[in-house]
């Protein structure tokens, strides 16, 4: 690369020049600057002449042909209009310029058109399908128009009659269109135009369309015309309200018997509106239904009409015939229907007898059903029957005769029974032998009861009379309808009642006896001496009863009033009683109740010995009777201790089955008072005397350890806490001394109220323990007494020449000192365990970098 003053020093000096002149450049495409159906007005701007000016432009066309170009113009102006063009034609025209030097290339191709002019009237649109609302029509371009011509067509309508003219229906340029909504079986006109650029073309020749006819609508419902007759009858309806927009060309009608279902029959197709309904049953019901036919089609069916031709009566039955064995009195008769009915239901039938085939008949039953007993009939005799069947509409003819015969009779009603009174609770009943009818009377029956419409058999067989036994006295039998006599022919008639009452007697046994339980009682008794009874009272058998006699225990007997219950006293406890009872009134003592098994209950406990087994200044401990002190088996016994409360009221302070009980909580040097209870299943015992037990003196309460002062050489003075005295009793005190460190033997240095001491003489070096302990002074009946409280904790110290304070003279020091010593051995302890945990790390360390690595 060069530097830029070598560069500048390369230059040389400015020299001018003229290139050489060439062709033009390439002009534009010429501008269309006007057009009519025959000319083209163009105009085009000049381009670089290159040196030389432009002279000329050369502007060549295909001709509108579409072939070679060719010129249609040469010379200087920048415009040109080119004329006796044809219409509507698409020209190729291009532009070159040229001067002095020569021609320039030419420009772009262009194309313009000439205008045109509106294309001729189309043919009329042709009908594809009618429908009921719509039409679909369809039409082709107008001739002489070219495929590549742009072109839309309008459609116009109108509709006859009504008055409103064309009115545009389809603007497009599709060559089909299906109008809608339009009206049914209604004719229009139709006109097309076509349209391009250049506007709208003449509309074709008019043309006309129609829409189909819609399906009519149902006719009317059918109606009856005339009479109904049993076989026949006459029906007619009316045309459809609508028929589509056609006329109707044929009805249908369909029959259908009611019962059948959906199955229909054609009976009829014509233009007629009526038809005959011949060939149809007596009362049956028919269905019956009509549509018609159009040029649009069929139309649904009319309602449905419901006729019942008219009934006739029914035929002939068939001859009655027996339902099951005849009777001697009745014969039942069953028969079925006629085998026509006549087109309506049965609705009675009417059974006619005649004692003979000679005799005159007489109606015997007249009614719906199929079967009838005859009664009041002669034993063993033959009967003529006939039965005949009627309908809504009449009576049928009487069936062939029947000849049925009774069966043989039972023997006439028996009389009323002979009642006889044997004593209160039997009686004899006989009767006479009734008239049998022609058989012999096998065995008579008997029927008994206390209700006269409710009694069961209790004799059957051939005698004629019957004790009845064990009857209840002053009570009223009956034995009418319960009294029969039977043959070979059956059952006879029931005989008269008979009635009879037995006379009165003791009265019956008490059937119902119970003893009173404890909650069932008004008032409380003694159970342990006392039973309470109680009873139903029994019937009395015609006497009232006037008391009862009540045994209970070795044959004791006890007669009370009319009470159902009572109480039987002065018993012995513990004691099983049978107990019966009896009732009495004016005819004497009834028989005894069933017995019932009674005991009394035990008499309850008496209260057991109460003594103090344990004194203490704030506690009792109480004993009563022999057992465990706990309940750790049941015991039937329970205790009810109970103390006297500062009210002067007992309350209950222990309640179950231990033997000892501790009061706890109570005043020292207190007179308290007790009383005891026991009690089990047979009640509350007795409460016992009242006991007094009195709760000690408190002792004193214990002491602090003294402390030793030395005063000088082997004499020391010891010093306690003083006690305040207890409920004006003094207190003393006692102080105890003992030398060396082996078996300690204490001896009593001290006794008295003060509350410090000295000693003296004490030898050197020697190591000495003291304790001291407070004591209660009080006076009593006995005399005076004292009550020693626990010894205080031994203070230990040691007789030397020079000052020494004892090893447990003072606590607080031992403490301070100890405390001292337990944080060095800490500080230590946390020393050491630092110095291993940095050994530890250390070795982790050494062990990752050499070993592991």
């Amino acid at each position: 690369m060069y530097k830029e003053d070598s560069i500048k020093e390369s230059v040389s000096e400015l020299v001018s020049f003229t290139t050489e002149s060439c062709e033009p450049d390439c002009p534009a495409a010429p501008k269309l600057i006007n057009r009519t159906k025959n000319s083209l007005s163009l105009q085009w701007k000049s381009s670089n002449d290159n040196g030389s000016k432009i002279t000329n432009f050369l502007l060549e066309w295909d001709e509108g042909k579409n072939g070679p170009f060719k010129e249609c113009y040469y010379g200087h102006l920048k415009q040109y209009k080119l004329t006796k063009l044809s219409p509507s034609t698409k020209y190729s025209l291009r532009l070159a310029a040229k001067n002095d030097i020569g021609m320039s290339g030419f420009s772009e191709t262009v194309t313009y058109y000439t205008a045109g002019i509106v294309p001729p009237p189309p043919a009329p649109p042709v009908l594809v399908e009618a429908g009921v609302t719509w039409l679909s029509l369809k039409w082709s371009p107008p001739n002489g128009v070219s495929s590549d011509d742009s072109l839309t067509y309008s459609l116009d309508m109108e509709e006859e009659g009504s008055g409103y003219g064309f009115q545009p229906q389809y603007n497009g340029d599709e060559l089909s269109c299906t109008l809608r909504n339009l009206r049914r079986s209604t004719s229009y006109k139709f006109r097309l135009f076509a349209y391009n650029s250049e506007g709208k073309s003449s509309p074709s020749e008019v043309v006309e369309h129609s829409t189909n006819p819609d399906k009519p609508g149902p006719p009317s419902k059918p109606t009856v015309k005339g009479k109904i007759h049993s076989h026949s009858v006459k029906v007619a309806w009316e045309p459809p309200k609508d028929n589509g927009g056609s006329d109707i060309s044929k009805y249908f009608l369909e029959i259908s018997e009611a019962l059948i279902g959906n199955k229909w029959d054609t009976i009829y197709s014509g233009s007629q509106r009526e038809h005959t309904c011949d060939h149809l049953r007596p009362g049956t019901s028919y269905r019956l239904r009509v549509y018609c036919v159009s040029k649009g089609g069929e139309s649904q069916a009319s309602d449905v009409m419901t006729v019942t031709t008219s009934a006739v009566p029914p035929g002939p039955c068939h001859a009655p015939c027996l339902a099951g064995k005849a009777k001697p009195k009745e014969i039942t008769l069953q028969w079925g229907p006629p085998s026509v009915d006549g087109g309506s239901d049965i609705t009675e039938y009417i059974v006619e007898m005649a004692n003979s085939e000679q005799d005159e008949r007489r109606q015997v039953y007249q009614g719906p059903a199929s079967e009838y007993a005859v009664s009041n009939l002669l034993p063993g005799r033959t009967y003529c029957f006939w039965i005949r069947a009627a309908n809504k509409v009449g009576f049928g003819p009487h069936s062939d005769k029947a000849e049925i015969s009774t069966a043989p009779g039972p023997p006439d009603q028996c009389c009323k029974p002979v009642i006889t009174c044997k004593n209160a609770t039997s009686v004899i009943v006989s009767w006479e032998s009734p008239a049998c009818n022609g058989a012999e009377i096998s065995e008579y029956r008997l029927d008994w009861g206390q209700v006269e419409g409710s009694m069961h058999v209790i004799y059957t067989g051939p005698c004629q009379s019957y004790e009845v036994k064990g009857l209840t006295p002053a009570t009223t039998y009956y034995c009418r309808s319960l009294f029969q006599a039977v043959n070979i022919s059956g059952v006879g008639l029931f005989g008269e009642t008979g009635v009879v009452t037995t006379p009165a007697s003791v009265p019956a046994a008490v059937s119902v006896l119970h003893l009173l339980e404890e909650d069932q009682m008004e008032i409380s008794l003694p159970l342990s001496t006392c039973l309470a009874i109680q009873w139903e009272e029994p019937c009395c058998h015609g006497s009232e009863i006037t008391g009862y006699n009540i045994e209970y225990g070795e044959k004791q007997l006890v007669t009370v009033g009319r009470n159902t219950s009572h109480v039987l006293e002065n018993l012995l406890p513990d004691t099983l009683y049978r107990i019966r009872i009896q009732a009495i009134n004016s005819f004497g003592v009834g028989p005894f109740s069933h017995s019932i098994k009674a005991k009394t209950k035990p008499l309850p406990p008496d209260p057991p010995h109460l003594e103090c087994v344990v004194f203490s200044y704030q506690s009792l401990k109480l004993k009563w009777g022999e057992g465990p002190s706990r309940a750790l088996i049941t015991n039937p016994t329970q205790f009810n201790l109970q103390m006297e409360d500062r009210f002067g009221r007992f309350v209950t302070v222990y309640s179950g089955p231990c033997h000892t009980y501790k009061v706890q909580r109570l005043s020292e040097s207190t007179t308290y008072y007790f009383k005891i209870q026991a009690y089990n299943d047979a009640g509350e015992g007795e409460f016992s005397e009242v006991y007094a037990f009195t709760t000690t003196k408190s002792p004193p309460a214990s002491l602090k350890a003294p402390k030793a002062n030395q005063l000088e050489e082997n004499t020391y003075e010891i010093t306690w806490e003083p006690l305040q005295p207890m409920k004006g009793d003094s207190i003393v005190y006692i102080l105890q001394l003992a030398a060396g460190r082996e078996e300690v033997s204490y001896s009593q240095v001290y006794k008295g109220p003060e509350t410090s001491f000295r000693l003296t003489s004490l030898q050197t070096n020697c190591e000495y323990r003291i304790r001291v302990c407070a004591g209660r002074q009080s006076q009593d009946s006995t005399g005076s007494q004292e009550l020693y409280g626990p010894y205080s904790p031994s203070t230990v110290f040691s007789s030397q020449k020079q000052e020494l304070v004892p090893q447990c003279a003072d606590l607080t020091t031992e403490l301070a000192e100890s405390k001292k010593t337990l944080r060095e051995e800490r500080f230590i302890a946390i020393v050491l365990l630092c110095g291993f945990a940095v050994v530890a790390i250390l070795f982790a360390v050494v062990i990752q970098y050499f070993v592991i690595k």
